[in-house]
């Protein structure tokens, strides 16, 4: 199941109209909010580490071509070997240069979006390359032909009884069960074998830090420490925006992130990859590579205002806090990455050709701004980027692909004749005085308002009958 961004509206309707998966989430989603509540007891510790996050964050984001070469630089000397990718297709084709040149036919992921993001499964398919994911989640979502509803929680929009009848179907000897601690020993069994048979382990990195060469890896299974460590040759790749400029920048991000994401204090497996296999080291591979994507990052960084989108650490909280992304799910924004981080990062991977209706996809209540652990201020921006679908890109500003892909003339005219009504006050008031003459000719229903919403009705007893009644 791939769903696509212009799609939006059709498809958040078919989410709509799906009980099941309205249940799913809405369990979900009141679980992790309940988990960083607690792991955020102290309100003043919470600011605190907020504040420390978005500081790392803009100091590192202010030197980042700096530190892209100092990361260059420090991975080499460790004996990473450094490749950089314009897009996606540059990406894939870096995948399987590499892939190739070992001979490999199967190659085992751990947890990464931004493989997601460059479509490498199905590429490195193409290729006859298979690429076998590892992560629990994402393991499920691949059976079922399916792309992940969450960044942090690939297949949380099924429950354990869609779960147990994707392995019925698709795993051999596999016995019906509800059971979430045998489905889950059941997707490790299968793995285990696929992790010796594989020569390739590919991995995200959630930081990459400039100092030292060091790529950092949080997870909570233990898989992707089994593909950075068991196949000989291992393949990271990552967004540009990731580097940090010291290793002590990460524990405050690192805390920032598992509180905010699942509300740990800290992960199961924490892994710190500073190059390959030493001559007296018993494990690891053999050779480690660093895909460094941009993909259109560059273009939000160019932008002071639209930069902050970059501050992102991938923690989800900001999904699971918005109304919107809990009723329709990840599936219906048809986006590698859903919710309100999608909704403002997307357009400039993507275009605005492609997502110019995400932007408006929200109540801009601002749920997930005053949850995002780096402060992104996301309903200002997407408010931005509305402006950007239908207008022209402001002076100075470099215009995003697809500006002015949502603009309509229709709506222009309407919006420059109130301007004009409403700066002449003159106008103004002959136009209301006709409207309140006039007001017999609107229609008794208002259609689609009054299907969907209940009119107020009249108090049972007026105003100045209470007050009367008070002064008795």
């Amino acid at each position: 199941m791939h769903n696509k961004p212009q799609l939006f509206h059709p498809q958040a309707e078919a989410a709509l109209a799906n009980p099941e998966l309205r249940a799913n989430f809405r369990g979900a989603m009141d679980y992790l909010r309940d988990k960083r509540k607690a792991a955020f007891a102290d309100a003043d510790e919470e600011q605190a580490i907020r504040d420390r996050a978005e500081a790392i964050r803009q100091r590192c984001l202010s030197k980042l071509p700096e530190l892209l070469e100092q990361l260059e630089a420090n991975c080499t000397a460790n004996g990473i070997r450094v490749h950089w990718a314009e897009n996606a297709e540059q990406a894939n084709a870096l995948f399987a240069d590499i892939i190739r040149a070992h001979g490999g036919t199967l190659a085992v992921k751990g947890k990464s979006m931004v493989s997601e993001e460059i479509e490498l499964n199905h590429q490195m398919e193409k290729e006859g390359i298979r690429c076998l994911e590892s992560d629990m989640g994402e393991y499920i979502v691949q059976l079922g032909n399916e792309t992940p509803s969450h960044i942090i929680m690939p297949a949380i929009h099924k429950n354990k009884r869609q779960v147990a009848d994707l392995f019925a179907e698709h795993v051999p000897g596999f016995q019906h069960t509800l059971d979430v601690d045998t489905l889950i020993q059941t997707g490790r069994n299968v793995l285990r074998e696929k992790f010796r048979e594989a020569h390739i382990g590919v991995s995200g990195v959630n930081f990459a830090v400039a100092e030292t060469g060091t790529l950092c890896l949080v997870e909570n299974e233990g898989n992707g420490r089994m593909c950075t460590t068991v196949p000989e040759v291992h393949i990271a790749i990552t967004g540009i925006e990731k580097v940090v400029e010291f290793l002590a920048d990460v524990p405050p991000l690192f805390s920032a992130l598992t509180r905010s994401a699942t509300g740990q204090a800290i992960t199961t497996y924490f892994n710190m990859i500073s190059g390959p296999r030493k001559d007296d080291e018993l494990d690891g591979p053999r050779e480690v590579h660093l895909v460094l994507l941009d993909n259109g990052r560059s273009q939000a960084f160019v932008d002071e205002e639209m930069r902050k989108t970059l501050q992102c650490i991938r923690c989800g909280a900001c999904m699971n806090h918005c109304p919107v992304y809990t009723r329709i799910g990840g599936h219906a924004y048809g986006t590698v990455y859903p919710g309100p981080i999608g909704k403002i990062i997307s357009p400039h991977l993507m275009g605005l050709e492609a997502t110019k209706d995400l932007p408006t996809a929200s109540s801009l209540c601002g749920a997930c701004g005053e949850v995002c652990p780096v402060r992104i201020p996301i309903p200002e921006l997407l408010q931005r980027l509305r402006h950007e679908a239908k207008q022209d890109p402001r002076p100075g500003v470099p215009p995003l692909r697809g500006q002015k892909a949502a603009a309509s003339r229709t709506e222009a005219l309407i919006w420059r004749s109130f301007g004009l009504v409403t700066s002449r006050p003159a106008l103004y008031r002959m136009l209301t005085w006709c409207a309140t003459r006039l007001r017999g000719l609107m229609p008794k229903k208002l259609g689609p308002w009054t299907r969907c919403r209940t009119a107020p009705q009249p108090a049972a007893r007026t105003l100045r009958e209470l007050m009367a009644e008070r002064n008795k």
